[in-house]
This record gives C-alpha cells, structure tokens and sequence, in this order.
C-alpha cells in the first residue's frame, strides 16, 4: 500500500514539474537604430546619345539617292542623302541670267550717271533691281546645295524614313544619325524626389551591366519639371572622366543609377526593410528590446526606401533603440527573446 502511495506522489510531482517548466525564449536578430545620415536609391537607367538629328531637306523634291545603308558609321560631311537637283538647276541658271544682266545694267548707270547722262533716280532703281537680282540668285545657289543631306558629326545612321525616288516636302524627316559614343544616362525620377536634384549633397553613380565591375561617376545634366505622362520625370546624368576608348557606351545600353543624398531626411533613423511589421488589418510597426529583453510593439511612420534593402522610419524610433530585423510576425507582444546582434549594414 505504501508502494503504490508513494508511486502515486511520484507521478504527481513530475507532472507538476512539467507544467512548471518556462516556456521557450525565441532567438531574434537585432539592430540598433542609426541616424540616416543618407539615403541612397537605385533607378533602371539607359544611356542616350550625346548627339542626335533628324535631318530634312529645306526644299521639297524627288529623292535621288540615300548612298549610307542603315547602321554604317560615317565622318562630318559624309553625304547621307540628295534630292535630284534638275528643277533646281534650271532655276539657278534662270537666275543667273537675270542676275547678269542687272549687274551689267547696273554698270552701265554708274559710268552713265559719271557723265550726268541719267538721273539719279534712275541709278537708284537700277541698283535696286541688281540688288535684288543678286539676292535671289544666291538663294537660289543656297536651295541648290540643300539638295544634298551632309553627316553634322561623325556618327551612326540610326534610321530611313523614306526611300530612293520618294518625293518628299520641305522639312519632311529623311534621315536620323546618332554619336555612336555616349556619356549621357537618362532615368526616371518621382516627383518626391525631385527635391534632392536641387541638394549639393546629392551624388550619383552608374554601373553598366556590360562592365558590373565598373563604378562610374556622374554629375547632373538636365531634368525635365514636367511629366505629361505622369510617369515621372527625366533626368539626365553626365558620366565624367569615361575613357571612352576603353569603355564603349553606346546608346540604348542599360544601366542602374545610384542617386545618395547626404543628410537627406533629418531626424530620420534608418533600419532595414525586414524589420517592418505591416498586419493584414493595416498600420506600419516594429518590434523594440527593451532592457529586460521582452519586445513591445511600437508603430512608425516610414519615409522613403533607399538602397536595396532599408527604410527611413520618420517616427516612432529613436537612434539607440534595439529593433528586431527577422522573424517580427511570429513574436507577440511582451515576449520575452534571446538577442543574437546582426552586424550594421
């Protein structure tokens, strides 16, 4: 009886013990929070030409040749395209004549008029006439070599938007070449952040997926303040010191466009994207150790993501706080944790 009494008791205690037992702590990552002393964002860039024309002829006429096929580099001054010059010829020859024939006119006033055997308002109406006859031969020679399309630059023959023996008018595009050699990158920027284009503070940097190895550096060009689109704004970028030789950026090769600004959201602390708890019923939190290493959760307001991984929290944290950067939808409020720190980024 004794036996199964103290059989009884045993039992019991080691249920008890059992029930007893403390629960678990969850190991966590943490990182303290830091100043966002800047932020950097990354942007899908492209490279655009330096140059680029469309040329057209200044007069309408028939196309007689385009001699450069399409994607051929040529040197400035390279015939690219000519209109068949007949009619025109036929004009300036008219031209000349009446032109020849004013100056001789003109002449004879002026050796007349030294013998007072005119009038002077008859030698100013020559002079007129010869003047004006000069003035439209010249414009006529002036039309005769804009039948002829020349290269502006050394450059590559992008496109044709016409072919041989077309008629085309005056201004109509005809030929478009491009710097095959580019410094320029273009991307697209939201209208909140149009404010750091303005900021000295603001650096950019760009990587070609031809060369990732190479980081290039790049100042400011232009930007557009306009976005009829609404798809954001244009903004150019010069790529300085290139050694174009060694490194050959053409147009249309893509790039990412690295954009820091130093000091750009103050009183901002930054903390990586995998600290935010965003629940499924809304609202923007983190989790903070505290002291006794037992979470509280605390909301935020988030600021813009930079880089590839990390956020500016606005509010709701402080630089020092202790934030848990994994694993913040399995913890519950006054949990208590194991810290395992995550080294800064």
């Amino acid at each position: 009886m004794r036996f199964f009494l103290f059989l009884l008791l045993a039992v019991a205690a080691g249920c008890s013990s059992r029930r007893s037992a403390p629960p678990a702590v969850r190991p966590v990552k943490v990182t303290t929070a830091s100043h966002a002393a800047y932020i950097e964002r990354d942007f899908a860039g492209m490279a655009t030409p330096d140059d680029a024309v469309t040329l057209a002829f200044k007069v309408a006429g028939q196309v007689l040749d385009l001699p450069v096929p399409t994607g051929d580099y040529v040197v400035a001054g390279t015939l690219l395209a000519e209109l068949n010059p007949r009619d025109i010829e036929l004009q300036v020859a008219a031209d000349r004549s009446a032109f020849e024939q004013a100056r001789s006119q003109f002449a004879r006033m002026q050796r007349l008029l030294e013998h007072q055997a005119v009038s002077q308002q008859e030698f100013e109406a020559s002079r007129t006439r010869y003047t004006q006859a000069q003035s439209v031969y010249e414009n006529s020679l002036d039309m005769l070599k804009d039948t002829k399309l020349r290269a502006p630059f050394a450059s590559v023959v992008e496109r044709k938007y016409v072919d041989s023996y077309e008629r085309v008018q005056a201004g109509q595009a005809i030929i478009r070449v491009v710097n095959p050699r580019s410094t320029t990158v273009q991307f697209t920027l939201s209208e909140q952040g149009l404010r750091w284009l303005t900021s000295d503070s603001t650096q950019f940097s760009v990587a070609f997926e031809n060369y990732r190895d190479v980081v290039f550096d790049a100042v400011l060009k232009e930007y557009v303040k306009t976005s009829s689109d609404a798809s954001g704004f244009p903004v150019s970028l010069r790529l300085v010191g290139v050694d174009t030789a060694r490194y050959r950026i053409a147009p249309g090769m893509s790039c990412i466009v690295s954009m820091r600004v130093v000091d750009g959201v103050p009183d901002a602390v930054s903390l990586p994207v995998t600290a935010i708890y965003a629940p499924a019923e809304g609202g923007d939190y983190v989790w903070v150790v505290g002291r006794d290493n037992r979470v509280a959760l605390r909301a935020v307001e988030l600021g813009e993501l930079f880089g590839r991984d990390r956020v500016t929290v606005l509010r709701g944290v402080e630089p020092g706080d202790r934030v848990v950067t994994a694993g913040v939808y399995r913890l519950r409020d006054g949990e208590e944790v194991r810290i395992q720190t995550m080294p800064e980024s």
